[in-house]
């Protein structure tokens, strides 16, 4: 099988990427070239940028033929635009890389199936909505078969180790040396997080598959926890003592730091519960990384390549803390 990977240095588009190269498909990745790429096999790297859009559109047109576009970068309906005339008539099937974002918070139900109406309020949802719809305008035209994937949070080598306070490093070692951590709520809401090598199968698996034509499907994972969960499994992966969790309400969390807490008060304070039993059902996805291993593998590779910042470098970190401690008082 003939693909193009847009993108392909990504936390999940390498995974992606390299599981089609290990299965035997011909890999082309097309990206901006500005990441050292984590890939190992044959495969074939082009090197342009989809913001240049008669450059890319004529990159992606060079070939006569692909059976499997996946586009894994467009997050704006110009850029979705761009790729989806560059795939009419040329390719067999377009998968694009959504995100769970575009499901309304909170949602009318839970867990969240992939057939839930859309309805984002915050600009990166809105965005992967109209990439969406551009690339269903495509499909009804006949220029391609769709598939969608709903990634929620990605973790794995090199990152993505989301709290409460966004994603800065310096808060696994406060982890790690027992500082006290902020929870947002009461640390009872639900959530999930899914190892990009587990996200990636569910692209892999639609790739080049007719079951998934015309078919949207979360990757999101089946293990939901706690938000306190959440954390003490960190502990866990890091074989050290759970730390001091604060939990700060989210309305004082939001008062408090109103930058920082964005993330809180649009998304994070909402169930994280997505249904997967489409992709199980039709894709026959399974998730084979548990929380606690993956984050160990996530926690060695941040560690071997240095890429966990002293706790005390997040000085926000520290002020918020102390705020809090004194709306208590």
């Amino acid at each position: 099988m003939k693909v193009l990977i847009l993108g392909g240095t990504g936390l999940a588009s390498t995974s992606v990427a390299q599981q089609l190269i290990d299965r035997g498909e011909e890999v082309t990745v097309l990206n901006r070239g500005r990441t050292p790429s984590r890939l190992s096999g044959r495969y074939r790297q082009w090197t342009d940028d989809l913001g240049h859009a008669d450059a890319c559109t004529a990159r992606i047109r060079s070939e006569a033929w692909w059976d499997c576009v996946i586009d894994m970068v467009s997050g704006v309906p110009e850029r979705a635009t761009v790729v989806s005339g560059a795939c009419a008539g040329i390719a067999r099937q377009l998968v694009f890389c959504s995100s769970t974002n575009v499901y309304p918070k909170p949602a009318d139900s839970y867990p969240v199936r992939d057939d839930h109406r859309l309805g984002a309020t915050f600009p990166s949802g809105i965005g992967k909505i109209r990439c969406e719809e551009i690339y269903r305008e495509g499909e009804r035209r006949g220029d391609y078969a769709l598939t969608v994937v709903r990634p929620g949070q990605i973790y794995g080598e090199t990152g993505g180790v989301l709290h409460s306070l966004g994603q800065s490093r310096g808060f696994l070692d406060r982890v790690r040396r027992g500082k006290p951590v902020i929870v947002h709520g009461d640390g009872l809401g639900l959530w999930s997080a899914l190892h990009a090598d587990d996200v990636a199968r569910v692209f892999t698996l639609a790739a080049g598959n007719p079951a998934s034509f015309g078919r949207a499907y979360n990757a999101a994972g089946d293990e939901w926890m706690t938000w306190d969960q959440y954390y003490e499994r960190i502990a866990l992966a890091m074989d050290v003592a759970v730390p001091p969790l604060v939990h700060v309400p989210v309305e004082i969390l939001c008062e408090i730091a109103p930058g920082l807490s964005d993330q809180v008060h649009r998304s994070l304070r909402y169930p994280g519960m997505y249904d997967m039993s489409r992709a199980r059902d039709e894709l026959g996805w399974r998730q084979t990384i548990p929380f606690v291993e993956g984050m160990r593998r996530t926690l060695r590779w941040l560690i071997d390549h240095d890429r966990i910042a002293p706790w005390d470098a997040d000085g926000d970190y520290e002020r918020i803390l102390a705020a809090y401690r004194a709306w208590r008082t």
